[in-house]
């Protein structure tokens, strides 16, 4: 009964919390060096590319929604808009921008979509994380499942605005990245319970 109590007690609670300060000053300090940091990794990861057929996989769209799982709705979305900006003003932190090609030509081209859904999906962890979701392989994986659809429906909407609904907006913008992001998918719905197990470890 004790360990359901403080399991309930935790509910509310995402990976970002449990560290580091819970009030004042401090906490601010401490959510800033963690946007800091979030906005870096979701850069780096960005750029890691793992080849594989039938397209190499990018570890982007994990970042995004590890993230989002870890940091909650909240911190998340400031984080994953600061990254946003970052990129209009041409920095070069996107899968495929280079030093040619950034900012807002970047992102109103062909993956304009999935960058809004970036936005969309890091809200949607955040959020299966306050409700505790990112404590168990299968609501992790599901919580995976519907982020990823969150990118996957702008994106490909914009790729039909872009190139008409009649050309293969599915074979361009989806199939090929299916294997990719089951992958991905597993490995989140593995790590954040893992990471939480580790928590409770130390607390106990």
């Amino acid at each position: 009964m004790m360990a359901l109590a403080q399991m309930n007690k935790m509910t509310d609670q995402v990976l970002a919390d449990v560290f580091g300060a819970t009030t004042g000053s401090t906490l601010r300090f401490k959510q800033a060096a963690l946007v800091v940091a979030g906005i870096v990794l979701l850069a780096i990861s960005a750029k890691i590319s793992i080849p594989m057929v039938p397209v190499p996989v990018t570890m982007g769209t994990f970042g995004v929604l590890a993230i989002g799982a870890a940091y909650g709705p909240r911190l998340g979305l400031v984080t994953i808009i600061g990254y946003m900006l970052i990129g209009m003003l041409g920095f070069d932190v996107f899968a495929k921008s280079t030093a040619d090609l950034n900012g807002l030509d970047y992102m109103m081209g062909s993956t304009g979509g999935y960058l809004v859904g970036f936005v969309l999906a890091t809200v949607a962890l955040g959020m299966f994380a306050r409700m505790g979701w990112d404590r168990s392989f299968g609501k992790m994986a599901l919580a995976m499942i519907v982020g990823n659809a969150l990118i996957y429906v702008p994106g490909l909407l914009w790729l039909g605005a872009l190139y008409g609904f009649d050309k293969p907006i599915l074979a361009w913008g989806l199939t090929p990245f299916l294997v990719g992001d089951a992958l991905k998918l597993v490995l989140a719905a593995v790590l954040l319970p893992t990471l939480w197990k580790m928590v409770g470890r130390a607390r106990g």
